[in-house]
């Protein structure tokens, strides 16, 4: 034992082996309960900000959606990306998986759509549970004016990769729609 004076009380007889041990698990179980971190307090700042900022992008998403809807806009852009869809073909293989609203969902399209697809000369729009395959300026009116229904919409990024002087595999390039 580390403190000698336990170990005079127990070789005295006051305190038994039982008596000490519980005292040591209460003194580091007092002694966590003890240390704030501040950890709570700034989980609860973080965790409050992102609640407020999510309500305020769902107040501007529903004005919005209201002013278009308002305008006749809304009826308009849904005849428009069901009238100028793009039908994926029957024998198309090609699983192209894309998310909205954190669910996964999948068309099938052959290698031109797909090329296109990667490519941004096509988006995907979803509404009424339906995928429709449109035009990429068509997809980005709907991103705008009802973003929840914008399924698939590609952006130039500027993704320069840096590549290291040493790098033993700089010269193979790892394609962008790598399927697996």
């Amino acid at each position: 034992m580390a403190n000698p004076f336990q170990e005079q009380l127990l070789k005295a007889g006051l305190v038994s082996k039982q008596k000490v041990q519980k005292a040591k698990t209460q003194k580091r179980r007092d002694r966590k309960a003890k240390v704030d971190d501040g950890s709570d307090a700034l989980k609860a700042e973080i965790a409050e900000k992102k609640r407020l900022q999510a309500e305020k992008d769902k107040a501007l998403n529903t004005e919005r959606f209201n002013q278009a809807n308002e305008k006749g806009l809304v009826r308009g852009l849904v005849t428009e990306f069901t009238r100028l869809a793009i039908k994926p073909p029957q024998s198309a293989e090609i699983k192209f998986n894309y998310t909205l609203n954190n669910k996964i969902f999948a068309v099938y399209v052959d290698d031109k759509l797909q090329n296109q697809l990667l490519n941004g000369q096509l988006g995907i729009v979803r509404h009424d549970d339906t995928s429709y395959l449109v035009p990429h300026k068509l997809a980005e009116r709907v991103n705008l004016l009802v973003p929840d229904w914008c399924g698939y919409l590609w952006q130039a990024t500027d993704s320069t990769t840096q590549v290291e002087e040493d790098d033993p595999y700089a010269d193979y390039v790892i394609p962008d729609d790598l399927m697996w």
